[in-house]
């Protein structure tokens, strides 16, 4: 037998640091890696610096100190192309991503940017828009949809691209039960790297065996995610606050 060849980590952060240019440092030496097929929280109080590290896995912020690695690709203008379509980014409002007159072509428009057409990409639009339940939207506008369904068809834009890590900022604000429990079993199907930022303890308790808590700009823990939410001093620590009554011993983690 020859080598075992593993693959790079999905995301790799050493010593990311940086300061805004109005001189407010927002991360002050961020370290972890998520390895390929992971699903990890990224869990923080506000003004933690979870936007600001969201920003710097596709390159929309750069500048400080330290480097991200995508897929063993560093992040920087040589490789922007490539990391752009590797690292999908799905913000928590689903109409920033969505603004063409229908869902198929929203979910076309960032692989036809990216120079397929013809039958590639139709497959892509169709696999993408399967794996999240709305290929029979297709041809709906996307502002006749409810809330739910525009999250759901701004995921499929993403997925379009055949991204390695998918990265949702508060999937589960503004959806009703049955869109969040929807939008749930979507991710635990997907076949992708997660790093998934939210406020929503439960829901990371549900999606992500690991969770980070970043405050004051530094990763404050890295564990599996019902140990750190069931310690009681590490969650007051970081201003982190389960819902009234909610045990997380008492849930039984999804794979």
């Amino acid at each position: 037998m020859g080598p075992v060849t593993t693959a790079p980590a999905s995301l790799e952060v050493s010593g990311l640091a940086f300061a805004y240019p109005d001189g407010h440092q927002a991360l002050f030496g961020v370290d972890f890696t998520v390895a390929r097929g992971e699903r990890v929280a990224l869990l923080g109080p506000n003004g933690a610096g979870k936007t600001t590290l969201v920003l710097h896995l596709n390159g929309i912020l750069s500048g400080g100190a330290g480097t991200v690695t995508v897929a063993g690709l560093p992040v920087g203008r040589k490789h922007m192309a490539e990391i752009r379509q590797r690292v999908g980014i799905i913000f928590q409002d689903p109409d920033d991503q969505l603004f063409m007159p229908t869902v198929r072509e929203d979910v076309a428009f960032g692989p036809a940017a990216a120079g397929l057409k013809g039958a590639e990409l139709e497959r892509r639009v169709r696999t993408a828009l399967e794996r999240v339940g709305m290929a029979d939207f297709a041809d709906r506008p996307p502002h006749h949809l409810s809330f739910g369904q525009r999250r759901r068809v701004a995921v499929a834009t993403v997925l379009a691209m055949e991204p390695e890590i998918l990265v949702l900022d508060e999937p589960s604000s503004n959806l009703d039960p049955a869109s969040r429990r929807e939008l749930a079993d979507i991710l635990r199907s997907l076949d992708v790297t997660v790093l998934m930022v939210t406020h929503d303890l439960p829901y990371a308790l549900e999606l992500c065996p690991r969770a980070l808590i970043l405050s004051d700009g530094v990763i404050a823990a890295d564990g599996p995610t019902g140990e750190l939410l069931g310690d009681d001093a590490l969650m007051r620590a970081h201003r982190l606050e389960l819902p009234f009554g909610f045990d997380p011993r008492s849930v039984t983690m999804g794979a």
